[in-house]
């Protein structure tokens, strides 16, 4: 009965009078072929799924770590929300943890520092071919790119696991690591333009260059990172600010020595210096050398 519905068909008599209409002689009842609300097709959902579930629960998200679908829930955003992001991390009004919405991806950081890597290495091989001065057969070296992809990639991945470690081993939940990556990913763009113009053979030019995008991207992790560094106790706090700053310089230093200087320390070019080099950048490739 509960699936089945009826159709009720009244008949009534000539002259329209209701209140003589017999029930139990007009009254007739007949099959409908309607179905009841419950019964008709649903779109049952997707059970298969290339993304998981936020509720995972822990021995599926083990099962999920080795599988293709587990990170790609971490690649799930649209062009318009990286370019967003992008435009975020260069002219920062805000904090960036609040551009990510709790939502922080590795779209934007593998891609970003895939760029900066074959930037580095197309921008680094003019800088050694201009200082070349067609002496003999210019060779290109690609080793720098191996370089390229030692350096960002090493640093955008050990630096964020190492900063998130230390915050957890301080007891401080103010930011997971997926955050810290992101962080530490977006900043890498303005690598993008820095590495765009420092191909020139003018030594102090590319340093200018260097180190307006030391001082850019510094200023971005210091602003987004002073909130999360500051759970921990005031001493700890200042430690950590200043070793994220000297990693940094570091970065900007051998971004500098190791692509745009005469002689590259990871190329294979086993020349001396040149006697108009500076002598900061000799004592910086005799100790890369070593």
């Amino acid at each position: 009965m509960a699936n089945r519905g009826y159709d009720v068909v009244v008949d009534v008599d000539q002259e329209g009078d209701l209140g003589h209409t017999d029930l139990q002689e007009d009254l007739e009842f007949h099959s409908s072929n309607f179905e009841a609300p419950n019964s008709r097709n649903k779109i049952q959902p997707d059970t298969t799924s290339f993304l998981p579930t936020p509720n995972t629960t822990n021995t599926s998200r083990t099962h999920f770590l080795w599988s293709l679908s587990f990170y790609a829930q971490y690649f799930d955003v649209d062009t318009n929300e990286v370019i967003r992001r992008c435009a975020a991390a260069l002219y920062p009004r805000q904090n960036f943890l609040d551009v990510l919405e709790g939502n922080p991806d590795l779209y934007g950081p593998v891609w970003i520092a895939t760029t900066v890597v074959i930037i580095l290495f197309l921008t680094g091989t003019i800088s050694q071919y201009l200082s070349h001065n067609g002496k003999e057969h210019f060779a290109y070296d690609f080793k720098l790119l191996s370089g390229a992809a030692g350096l960002i990639y090493g640093y955008t991945a050990i630096i964020p696991v190492g900063l998130w470690g230390t915050l957890k081993w301080f007891g401080s939940e103010s930011a997971n690591l997926l955050e810290c990556v992101a962080l530490y990913g977006y900043a890498n763009l303005i690598w993008i333009p820095v590495a765009l113009i420092s191909w020139s053979p003018i030594s102090i030019l590319n340093f200018a260059f260097v180190a307006a995008g030391f001082a850019a991207s510094a200023f971005f992790l210091l602003r987004n990172l002073y909130p999360i560094l500051s759970a921990t106790d005031i001493k700890t706090s200042k430690i950590l600010l200043v070793v994220v700053v000297a990693l940094h310089a570091g970065l900007a230093i051998a971004i500098k020595i190791l692509f745009f200087a005469s002689s590259s320390p990871v190329s294979g070019d086993k020349d001396k210096p040149k006697d108009g080099d500076d002598k900061g950048e000799k004592m910086i490739r005799a100790l890369f050398r070593i």
